[in-house]
């Protein structure tokens, strides 16, 4: 496995991503566009992106906030967060910056892409599935499902795949069917699975706030992952 930090740009702003391949390949390989929860590019994505690499594709944990920032509290993870949830335009920039920096790796197959992300990130991946990215697929895990107000959707390309939990006081039983129809509107190709007794973050084994609704599943976890894994093989035909 290969592994580095990569720089890439967004206007004057320089991000930092993390990149995890197989080594070498005598083709290029499927990518992972891996997008970050609220507190920044953290240990955790680049465990995801080595995970999605020992699968024989490359792993690209993407740096939202630029020089690889990230929070050290709640409210530090809010103060960083705020400013793309009350900009989705530029949210999109910034991902679609993260996105090119993954498609120009020449070891990559720029055909071959999916995005998934982790709560903030899972907001992140379906705002890039209604940019129209060329995207295969993505996949949201406990993200949140509220789409922007006055930005334009293009026409969804991408097959979304929505992994949620049930019990997830972030995201309540009308905001999932509110998605639902917003995706069976657009014409997407798309699931939803929903875990019960599962909270927000359920992947996350430092997940573990009761009062905030945010708790780590092992079952939701394992069950979460076998689901993407048949998700790979259909995106990527593996």
């Amino acid at each position: 496995m290969h592994t580095e930090e990569i720089r890439y740009s967004d206007g004057d702003l320089t991000c930092i991503g993390y990149l995890a391949s197989p080594g070498k390949s005598e083709k290029p390989v499927p990518g992972v566009l891996i997008c970050h929860a609220w507190g920044g590019r953290s240990p955790f994505e680049c465990d995801k992106a080595e995970k999605f690499a020992g699968l024989g594709v490359a792993g690209f944990a993407l740096d939202i906030y630029g020089e690889a920032r990230q929070g050290s509290s709640p409210e530090e993870n809010a103060t960083l967060m705020q400013p793309f949830l009350d900009d989705r335009a530029a949210l999109r920039q910034r991902l679609q910056a993260g996105l090119a920096a993954l498609t120009q790796r020449p070891e990559v197959d720029s055909e071959k892409l999916i995005a998934v992300g982790y709560c903030f990130g899972g907001l992140c991946v379906l705002d890039l599935a209604r940019s129209g990215a060329d995207l295969k697929g993505v996949i949201s895990y406990h993200g949140l499902f509220v789409p922007a107000e006055g930005i334009p959707n293009e026409k969804i390309r991408a097959k979304v795949l929505a992994l949620h939990g049930h019990e997830d006081p972030m995201v309540p039983p009308e905001q999932v069917l509110a998605f639902e129809q917003e995706m069976t509107q657009s014409g997407a190709d798309w699931q939803v699975h929903a875990y019960g007794n599962t909270y927000h973050a359920f992947t996350n084994p430092q997940a573990n706030d009761p009062d905030m609704g945010v708790l780590y599943n092992a079952d939701a976890d394992r069950r979460s992952w076998e689901t993407t894994l048949n998700f790979l093989k259909e995106c990527f035909a593996l």
